[in-house]
């Protein structure tokens, strides 16, 4: 953390001392809406028992970010709490929304199936709060819009064009795109081919991989033959599983680098982020929980964060107001990514850097230099203003 950073921040403290806020005898309430049994969360593992992914719930840094709150909460005379539901597969997420917003939540955090989601949206989007920090796509942002959603995710979107920033500024013109099948990694595909073209990029080649042991399609899941025959500077792999992707590195048949789900990855958050208060966060979080903070918890985190921040310049807990200021362009907060993060007004998508790491090291941000926008620099990551259909 910068000296200055920090003086702003303990004057803001002292500022706030003596600020009279109304008192509330009830604490200030974000929900936190789950599934008890979410597939979602269920671990990987291959036939030999090795784990390949064991997602946890972002729920713990939702809990972090409001342990943060203690000296605002003193200085303010307020309290702030979190709800946490976890719903029987019998539950109605929309029940639990309306329910949450007529008990005064400030908002909902919503950690749900895309069906679960949809659901809430189609019925609850057009007022109150709700923050979405699971999902990526599009759809949410471009198309399916609904004034009362924000996310503190990046979309896929937004990685793909972090990505594509980097690879033009290392001059690196010829993609290999090598892709899993299913829905995500077709997903993943179109936002790659998207961030190619904004960019100036060449995709030379796509091909699709199988990890199988028929005979007869062993050339799909064969690394050289994928990657040989075709002039590339980069392979760009998608594999939304890992089991195929983790073979890629070091097998391709001509040396190049691997970007996308192995190699250089794009992410909300880091574990080894070592600027702009970072480390702080990353330490307590590691020491509450036992775990490195995901791109995930960055999302619960940033969603509690925001709405703190909301309550704190506004110094009042009405919900409306409070969901109002946090879609206003005057609103921004700290995210511990260098700059100030604000919501895009008409998608609520939060404008964020995004981190280009390896396993072990950030070795670079987006947007990267040399990359400008007329508004913010910060928009030409993601879905642009004048490409989505979305207007609040």
């Amino acid at each position: 953390m910068g000296f200055w950073s920090m003086i702003s921040r303990l004057l803001l403290v002292v500022v706030l001392l003596n600020i009279p806020f109304a008192s509330a005898s009830e604490p200030a309430r974000i929900v936190y809406l789950g599934m008890a049994n979410d597939g979602f969360y269920e671990p990987q593992t291959v036939y030999t028992g090795l784990s390949l992914r064991d997602r946890k719930r972002p729920v713990d840094a939702a809990q972090v970010a409001l342990r943060g709150t203690r000296i605002l909460e003193r200085a303010l005379g307020l309290s702030f709490a979190l709800d946490v539901i976890l719903m029987a597969p019998d539950q109605s997420p929309v029940t639990a929304v309306r329910e949450a917003r007529e008990s005064g939540a400030l908002a909902v955090i919503l950690d749900l199936p895309a069906e679960a989601m949809a659901a809430v949206v189609e019925s609850e989007g057009g007022e109150g709060l709700l923050f979405n920090i699971r999902h990526r796509e599009a759809r949410w942002r471009a198309e399916d819009c609904a004034p009362a959603l924000l996310h503190t995710l990046p979309s896929h979107a937004m990685l793909g064009d972090a990505l594509a920033q980097h690879l033009k500024f290392h001059g690196w013109q010829k993609i290999l795109l090598l892709s899993g099948s299913g829905d995500e990694n077709r997903l993943k595909a179109e936002a790659v081919r998207q961030s190619a073209t904004k960019f100036g990029l060449n995709i030379v080649a796509q091909r699709e991989f199988k990890l199988t042991n028929d005979p007869r399609q062993r050339d799909l899941s064969n690394i050289a033959l994928l990657t040989g025959g075709v002039t590339h500077d980069v392979v760009w792999l998608i594999d939304s599983e890992g089991e195929f992707g983790r073979y890629v590195p070091y097998a391709t048949q001509s040396p190049r680098p691997i970007v996308g789900s192995e190699g250089l990855s794009a992410h909300a958050w880091h574990w080894t982020l070592e600027r702009y208060g970072a480390p702080q966060l990353n330490q307590r979080f590691r020491r509450e929980h036992e775990r490195d903070m995901s791109s995930e918890d960055f999302a619960a985190w940033a969603a509690v964060r925001a709405v703190v921040t909301a309550v704190t310049e506004l110094r009042a807990a009405d919900p409306k107001a409070v969901a109002d200021h946090l879609r206003s362009q005057g609103f921004a907060m700290d995210i511990y990514k260098g700059v100030r993060g604000s919501f895009r007004t008409w998608n609520g998508q939060l404008r964020q850097p995004i981190l280009l790491a390896t396993h072990n090291a950030v070795i670079s941000i987006a947007p990267l230099t040399g990359f400008e926008h007329s508004v913010d620099t910060l928009d030409t990551l993601g879905v642009d203003k004048p490409q989505s259909l979305c207007r609040r």
